[in-house]
């Protein structure tokens, strides 16, 4: 049976939106920072795959 990872959230993905922006990070990077997702997904939401929808300025950040 396949383990399956955590559910992406729009958060999430306005994070990662941010962290594209933002930084000079690569995918594996984001991926690690954001939390248990792998690059593919970070990936997807780049080139609007998943969550085109969702800007950078949605993330709540600290």
């Amino acid at each position: 049976m396949r383990k399956k990872g955590p559910s992406l959230t729009r958060q999430m993905a306005a994070h990662i939106k941010h962290l594209l922006e933002t930084t000079n990070l690569n995918h594996a990077q984001i991926a690690a920072a954001v939390g248990s997702i792998n690059q593919g997904r970070v990936s997807e939401i780049k080139n609007g795959k998943r969550f085109s929808e969702v800007s950078s300025s949605e993330w709540k950040g600290l």
